[in-house]
């Protein structure tokens, strides 16, 4: 099997098919999640400021390198685990920390390894999200802790009848500790809640936003492919107009000017051979408008933008030398870069094979696909064995596609059958 592949753009999100958590459960579960790392948590970060201290301190004797080397190992670990956390309950679709790959071979190349992830931005990033959301876990303990002494102290008159006390050394009179102790269980709640959005925001900010910046540095990549696929589309075409002209209409042109030199010779001696000379002349002109016309529409098929696709489609099949078996279902129009993509493909298939694959019958199938993705396949029942050459035909569909922002798939084992599938998002 033979493929060749262009840029695949991401697909269109569903929102339907996301799955969703309702914002009081959401919060809930950040208090939770606070509370729980706000007892683990600062036991880990404890320990890792302790392995860091022991690192330096046991750095003049060479034993120091060990501790950091897994200290670092211990970082990633806990940024991981922070980044996967934050997913799991944001739904950021947040992609795994990664560790950063070896450059080198052998020992030093893994050590190198470590030095590069020592300063990879994204983990401490992340670190520094987990030391927030430890400090936070502590504050919604103990406002935890308050809330309880609050919701004790509203009943109060209940079991008592003396003055209440305050906590800090000072007391008030027993019947106000209903207000008191609402007041305290309102603020407490308020708290837990402040801190759970906040966590949110400050989540979102450290953690989320800055991997915008490498969306865009991948949207920056994608759309350079794009460009160069564009420039190497347009070079391969010029150079298919410059080989048909100087194949086809070029020598026919030159013939009818030899052909009208002779005739032009005769004509006075030999009317009748200058008569023969001139229709001789006449058929091959209008075989080289033919011809002409052939390689305009190669460039570009009018049919296309005045009837759309299905049409030019149809036409296309008509003139194929090969029986095409035509299968088009289309609800609307799609751009005219991605119609014209696709419309090129098939028919750069169809004279593949028509010229190479010796193929009784094509079968061409398009539908637009969910997400707004513009798909058609190309099978024919030929010999296979069809590889994607520089600068030739299945070269120039790649390029093309890629331009377009879409993906080709060619599957041509030798001895057949050959399958071209091109899919291209409607709105390129």
């Amino acid at each position: 099997m033979t493929t060749a592949q262009a840029y695949v753009p991401p697909p269109a999100e569903d929102p339907a098919a996301r799955p969703t958590t309702r914002t009081p459960l959401r919060i809930l579960l950040t208090v939770l999640e606070l509370a729980a790392l706000g007892v683990v948590g600062s036991a880990a970060v404890g320990l890792l400021g302790g392995l860091l201290g022991l690192s330096f301190g046991l750095l003049f004797v060479g034993v120091g390198v060990v501790f950091l080397v897994g200290l670092v190992y211990a970082l990633f670990g806990v940024a991981w685990f922070e980044i996967a956390r934050l997913d799991g309950l944001y739904r950021f679709e947040l992609p795994a920390v990664q560790w950063r790959p070896r450059e080198r071979p052998g020992f030093g190349g893994w050590l190198l390894s470590v030095w590069r992830q020592a300063y990879n931005g994204r983990m401490w990033r992340a670190l520094a999200n987990f030391a927030i959301a430890c400090a936070f876990g502590g504050l919604v303990l103990r406002l935890f802790g308050w809330l309880g002494w609050s919701a004790v102290t509203a009943f109060a008159p209940l079991f008592s009848t003396g003055d209440a006390d305050t906590g800090w050394g000072t007391t008030y009179p027993i019947a106000w500790a209903p207000l008191f102790g609402g007041l305290g269980v309102a603020a407490s709640i308020v708290g837990i809640v402040g801190l759970a959005l906040l966590h949110r925001v400050i989540s979102r900010g450290i953690v989320a936003t800055p991997d915008r910046n490498r969306e865009l540095t991948e949207q920056v990549r994608t759309t350079t492919a794009q460009r160069a696929g564009a420039v190497r589309a347009a070079d391969v075409e010029r150079t298919r107009i410059e080989r048909d002209l100087h194949d086809g209409v070029q020598p026919r042109l030159v013939s009818v000017g030899m052909t009208l030199g002779m005739a032009q010779q005769k004509i006075d001696t030999d009317p009748e051979a200058a008569k023969a000379l001139i229709a001789e002349a006449h058929t091959s002109t209008k075989a080289a408008i033919t011809e002409l016309r052939q390689l305009a529409r190669g460039i570009h098929a009018s049919v296309l933008d005045d009837r759309g696709l299905d049409a030019a489609l149809s036409a296309l099949a008509g003139r194929s030398p090969v029986p095409v078996v035509l299968d088009v279902r289309l609800d609307g129009r799609c751009s005219r870069d991605a119609e014209a993509a696709v419309y090129f493909s098939i028919a750069e298939s169809l004279t593949n094979a028509a010229k190479h694959s010796r193929a009784g019958e094509c079968r061409v199938v398009v539908r637009v696909r969910d997400g707004g993705t513009l798909w058609a396949r190309v099978e024919d029942n030929g010999v296979g064995g069809a590889t994607v050459v520089p600068g030739g035909g299945l070269d120039g569909i790649g390029n093309r596609v890629l331009a377009a922002g879409g993906t080709i798939r060619l599957d041509s084992p030798v001895g057949g059958p050959t399958s071209l599938e091109v899919s291209v998002p409607c709105a390129s």
